[in-house]
């Protein structure tokens, strides 16, 4: 795999290693569809080259990125707080949400992490359409948005 992008970040075990990830130079099949290569060193299962398709050069990257994200975030290192980017720029680093949108009933919800387990949420409190989800340490899991099509940064209404 010719690289064309790569990060390292510190698993906090002892003693503590590295996770690298790579991701390779899109290149384009004999069926016309463009495939994009990553690998992720250093978490269990993942030590081997993998590919995703796309239509073209930038879905296939921006596939393989996602893949790397969701690897990454749905690892048990990760859901540990294990995994950290030690080279945090002044910690402004992009933070990660997970939305989804129900265009029907135009209700979204942002979530603040992967996952948020069954019964997690315990307490619920209403702000000016939208219904925040604190867990037991009152820390805010996610936010139920009501009237989205409308409320929702561009960015985000896809």
């Amino acid at each position: 795999m010719y690289e064309i992008a790569c990060r390292t970040l510190t698993l906090r075990t002892e003693p503590p290693s590295e996770v690298t990830v790579s991701v390779g130079v899109p290149v384009e099949e004999p069926t016309g569809d463009w495939s994009c290569p990553y690998r992720i060193d250093g978490l269990a299962g993942w030590e081997h080259e993998r590919k995703v398709t796309g239509v073209d050069a930038l879905e296939a990257v921006d596939l393989a990125l996602a893949m790397v994200r969701a690897a990454l975030a749905g690892s048990h290192e990760a859901k540990e707080g294990l995994l950290s980017w030690e080279d945090e720029p002044d910690g402004r680093r992009p933070k990660t949400v997970y939305l989804t949108w129900d265009k029907d009933s135009d209700i979204a919800y942002i979530a603040m992490k992967h996952e948020i387990a069954p019964g997690e949420a315990v307490r619920q409190e209403t702000v000016g359409g939208a219904v925040l989800d604190y867990g037991a340490s009152g820390e805010l899991l996610g936010v139920e948005l009501l009237g989205a099509a409308t409320r929702l940064p561009s960015e985000m209404r896809l």
